[in-house]
C-alpha cells in the first residue's frame, strides 16, 4: 500500500502511520486530529445521531489509537497539538487550543466547541470561528474535516513549526494550512479517497500560494484564557 508523493514541500503517504512514523526525522510540529473512537466512519454518532454518509465502508474512527501509537507520534515532534487531546491519555497540560465553533452550532446534535492538546507550557486559547456562516463545509470531502483557518491558527499558536507532521492527514487540511502558511509538511493517510482527495487539496494550495504574495496569511483573532495549573 505504501506509496509516496512530493507536492512542493509537502510529502504525502499513502500507508499506515504505524509503519512510516518510526522511519521519519523528527519535525517542529505534529499537528493532527487522531479517529476518536465514536464511529464518525459510520455515519452515526456516538448518540445514534446520523452525522455522515458515505463512509461506512471505512473503519479508520471505530477505536483510538493505542498508546504506544501515541507515544510515537509525542517521540517524531518537538511540540504538540492533537485535537481530541480528551479522548486520549496523554500527560498533564493547561496548554488547550478551543475551537468555539460559533452560533451555527447552538442547540445542534453537534459538539459547539473542539478542543486540542498543547505539549508546551502555556495559556489556553479560544479561536470562535463558524464554519457553517464561513461556508467551509461547502464541498466537504471527511466526516470530520477541519477548516483550514483553525488548522491554520493552531500551527501558528506552537512555538515552533518549521516542519509540520499529521499521521492521519484525511482529506488534507492541515496540509492545506502549511502549504498557504509556507511551511514544510508530511502527511500520512491509509484510506486511498482521502489521500487522493488531500493530494488534490494541497496541489491547488500549492498553486495558490504561488501566485500570492510572500506575506504569512492573516489568521483568526485569537483570545486567550488564563487557567492555574
Amino acid at each position: 500500500m505504501l506509496e509516496k508523493v512530493t507536492i512542493g514541500s509537502a510529502t504525502l503517504y499513502h500507508a499506515d502511520c504505524r509503519e512510516v512514523l518510526p522511519t521519519l526525522p523528527v519535525h517542529d510540529l505534529l499537528c493532527t486530529d487522531p479517529p476518536y473512537g465514536i464511529g464518525a466512519s459510520s455515519g452515526v454518532g456516538k448518540y445514534g445521531v446520523q452525522k455522515w454518509g458515505g463512509a461506512a465502508d471505512m473503519k479508520w474512527d471505530e477505536e483510538v489509537p493505542p498508546q504506544w501509537l501515541m507515544l510515537l507520534m509525542l517521540e517524531r515532534a518537538a511540540h504538540h497539538v492533537i485535537f481530541g487531546g480528551n479522548y486520549y491519555s496523554l500527560p498533564p497540560s493547561r496548554n488547550y487550543l478551543v475551537w468555539d465553533k460559533g452560533a451555527g452550532f447552538k442547540n445542534r446534535t453537534f459538539a459547539e466547541c473542539e478542543f486540542a492538546w498543547c505539549s508546551w507550557d502555556g495559556n489556553a486559547k479560544v479561536l470562535t470561528h463558524d464554519p457553517l456562516a464561513r461556508g467551509d463545509y461547502r464541498g466537504k470531502e471527511h466526516p470530520t474535516q477541519k477548516p483550514v483557518p483553525v488548522m491554520q491558527w493552531a500551527i501558528a499558536a506552537a512555538p515552533a513549526g518549521a516542519t509540520v507532521l499529521d499521521p492521519f492527514m484525511g482529506s488534507g487540511s492541515t496540509g492545506v494550512a502549511c502549504a498557504l502558511m509556507g511551511r514544510a509538511f508530511t502527511g500520512i493517510e491509509r484510506e486511498r479517497k482521502y489521500f487522493d482527495v488531500a493530494c488534490e487539496r494541497i496541489a491547488q494550495a500549492h498553486a495558490q500560494g504561488q501566485l500570492l504574495p510572500p506575506e504569512p496569511p492573516a489568521l483568526p483573532e485569537q483570545q486567550g484564557m488564563a487557567f492555574e495549573p
